[in-house]
């Protein structure tokens, strides 16, 4: 278990790894794509490329052929073919679990950024989860792409990890400590929503993977007082200002889908269009598992 490259006293397999993992890139959006002929009966050979893709990257997108694009049916079915079973039923979701991400006014979600039309700063999923609930998988379906806009950006977040690393070790110390970072308490009307949450950005799961929780949100976050820490968190909101070979920029289609094990993300504006039946709906599944 000990021979990981996330373990700073094996150097050797550290180098190894980050070879390997920097030696994929620049990589296209096309690289990450797998056809699904048939959503109701994927393959067996589409769902071999499809978690192979996500094991070297942490990230694949997949293309529905055919079929109903607005099924909810169809990315449940996807989604446990791959191994992500445990939804996590938050706050805005559905009844079936499953977050219906459109612009809406609807009170308890309307000053929530995600239903919005507005930018969506680079961010994990769940990272104001507690301990016990972290966020490892994640399906982002589109069943009606916007008139304008609404790219999404992707960044692997071992890839955050070997440049924050390579900029300096005692970053990854610091943004390991537990109290590295701070969501503080969603209160709605005088009412704890959620209590105050804080723990690491990175860690390390019992099944041996790098785990990150994070957001570039300015406001309601709170960072441990230690220089370090600080300086940590403005490398990484310097990356997200700067151009990178490591960044994949894709506009999700109707009927085209993002599954991984919760990378960096955000996502730009958007305009909608003026037919109800026409604007922007995506559905996306939080889960504590992995993608297999």
């Amino acid at each position: 278990m000990h021979n990981l490259p996330f373990y700073f006293n094996n150097l050797m397999t550290y180098q190894t790894w980050r070879t390997k993992k920097l030696d994929a890139y620049p990589l296209s959006s096309e690289q990450l794509f797998t056809p699904i002929h048939d959503p109701e009966n994927p393959s067996a050979a589409e769902l071999a490329q499809l978690q192979s893709i996500c094991r070297q990257h942490n990230l694949a997108l997949y293309r529905f052929m055919q079929g109903d694009v607005r099924s909810k049916r169809h990315v449940h079915r996807l989604g446990q073919k791959v191994g992500l079973f445990r939804l996590d039923n938050n706050l805005c979701a559905d009844e079936d679990s499953l977050t219906s991400l459109h612009v809406t006014s609807h009170v308890g979600q309307h000053d929530y950024i995600p239903y919005t039309n507005k930018q969506l700063s680079w961010h994990t999923d769940g990272y104001y989860n507690l301990p016990e609930a972290q966020i490892h998988g994640m399906v982002l379906h589109c069943a009606q792409h916007a008139l304008e806009g609404g790219m999404s950006w992707l960044m692997d977040h071992e890839i955050a990890y070997i440049l924050l690393r390579d900029a300096n070790p005692d970053y990854i110390h610091a943004l390991m400590h537990p109290n590295a970072f701070t969501i503080p308490a969603n209160i709605l009307n005088g009412e704890i929503i959620r209590p105050a949450q804080s723990g690491p950005v990175f860690s390390i799961t019992p099944s041996s993977h790098l785990h990150m929780r994070y957001s570039a949100r300015q406001r309601n976050v709170q960072w441990r007082d230690d220089p370090l820490t600080l300086e940590a968190a403005d490398f990484l909101l310097n990356l997200w200002q700067q151009d990178s070979p490591y960044k994949i920029g894709y506009t999700l289609q109707a009927g085209e889908g993002l599954v991984c094990n919760n990378v960096l993300h955000c996502r730009t504006s958007f305009k909608d269009s003026d037919d109800p039946a026409q604007q922007r709906l995506l559905y996306r599944g939080r889960y504590f598992d992995r993608v297999l």
